[in-house]
């Protein structure tokens, strides 16, 4: 058994894993499930923190409290110096991110019997796009709050590379793969020459042939879908009497999953009593100032999640978004969803040839895609993506797991 353990904290969902001869790499977390959706919340009527699904039953249930989901986003930003309020106290966001990570770690060593003092963590290719001093101390940030929950020893691997190495377990001979891992938060990429005798090195860096990766995930495209879809029915492009445009920020605040708190504040719910004095259409107005005050964004943006999840097999999805009031049934076909998110498409696209160029690799020389990440079951996006290689095997990993049994392998091999 491997002394160290691999922790893919991830944007929606986290996994730990623990590299054990003949039993499966991911720890069960919550439920018996290797995965902890990565969310908190904290519930005001009883004074009580609960993570993973039980967070999430708990916020639709209807109690008081505040939820807290996309922890990961914060990282790279001004905001992870910043604080929020949970039951009229102030809450550091660099503490609610130790919490959560504090909280994978118990769940992970109950499971497992034993303590962790070494990790790999995964990471994205990239925190922050164009920025490597905000990168740096993203990573750095996340191995400080590792080290304050009781990691001793951290190491970091990129998040495609883990994906890549768990996918190598499996093959019987040399591949040169495209590892596209959709995450919740960002699309990364690596070009890896895999190989059953490479497999039990450490050192890896000559297999790699490129790496990149764009912020760009999974909640970027609930988002879009909520601007376009949901947000309408709340006013967005609606008028003022002025002629001006309903302001944007309040839609966009909401279809983020990290700033939806944002839109709770007392400041922002005096303004909207303003706009709706003001609005063309008020009914609209009024039903986004009811959504705010009984603080169901997240509601909202759950149901955006299922239906993009919907969309991946169906051409239509109706979505009941029975706590708007008026209550509506939302219909949403999959071609207004490629709509809404074919600038993000075009921006993944292009990071792939562009890392295909960098690597003056031809597509033809490419021999498997290796889909991961929950987001890659976006139809249109994968569909993009195995266009510019249509020669190449198409090969789908566990979409939540296979980032995590990667990492459960390379901290045995790095840490024993």
């Amino acid at each position: 058994m491997a002394q160290a353990c691999g922790v893919d904290f991830g944007t929606s969902n986290s996994t730990v894993g623990w590299s054990r001869p003949g039993q499966p790499a991911l720890l069960a977390l919550e439920d018996g499930k290797p995965t902890l959706p990565s969310a908190v919340f904290f519930n005001a009527d009883d004074d009580s923190v609960h993570y993973g699904r039980a967070a999430l039953a708990e916020y639709l249930e209807g109690y008081e409290g505040r939820l807290m989901r996309s922890l990961k986003s914060l990282l790279g930003t001004s905001l992870i110096e910043g604080q929020t309020e949970v039951a009229g106290r102030a809450l550091p966001f660099r503490q609610l991110l130790s919490q959560f990570i504090g909280e994978l770690k118990r769940r992970a060593e109950r499971e497992a019997g034993r303590g962790f003092r070494q990790a790999v963590f995964g990471r994205p290719v990239f925190f922050v796009d164009g920025d490597p001093d905000a990168d740096r101390l993203a990573e750095d940030t996340l191995s400080g709050i590792a080290r304050a929950v009781g990691f001793e020893e951290i190491g970091f691997q990129y998040e495609p590379i883990a994906a890549a190495f768990d996918y190598e377990s499996r093959i019987e001979r040399e591949e040169l793969v495209l590892v596209a891992d959709i995450g919740g938060g960002t699309s990364d990429f690596s070009l890896v020459r895999l190989a059953p005798e490479r497999a039990a090195r450490v050192e890896r860096r000559d297999d790699i042939l490129a790496s990149g990766g764009v912020h760009i995930g999974g909640t970027d495209f609930d988002k879009y879908l909520n601007l376009a879809a949901a947000m309408p029915l709340l006013g967005y492009g609606s008028m003022l009497l002025s002629g001006a445009q309903v302001p944007s920020s309040y839609y966009f605040n909401l279809a983020t999953w990290h700033t939806i708190n944002q839109a709770y504040t007392r400041k922002s719910i005096a303004q909207l009593d303003e706009l709706v004095r003001d609005a063309a259409e008020p009914a609209k107005l009024q039903r986004l100032r009811r959504l705010v005050e009984e603080r169901a964004g997240h509601w909202l943006a759950m149901r955006m999640e299922e239906g993009k999840i919907a969309l991946s097999t169906n051409a239509t999805v109706e979505l009941d978004l029975d706590r708007l009031d008026p209550a509506a049934v939302l219909t949403v076909t999959r071609a207004q969803f490629d709509e809404a998110a074919a600038g993000l498409v075009d921006s993944v696209a292009a990071t792939v040839a562009t890392l295909l160029a960098e690597a003056a690799v031809r597509p033809e020389q490419v021999d498997t895609i290796f889909f991961t990440g929950g987001s890659s079951g976006v139809a249109s996006l994968r569909a993009r993506i195995a266009a510019l290689l249509p020669d190449a095997r198409k090969v789908e990993g566990d979409l939540f797991g296979s980032i995590g049994a990667g990492l459960a392998l390379d901290a045995a091999r790095r840490f024993g």
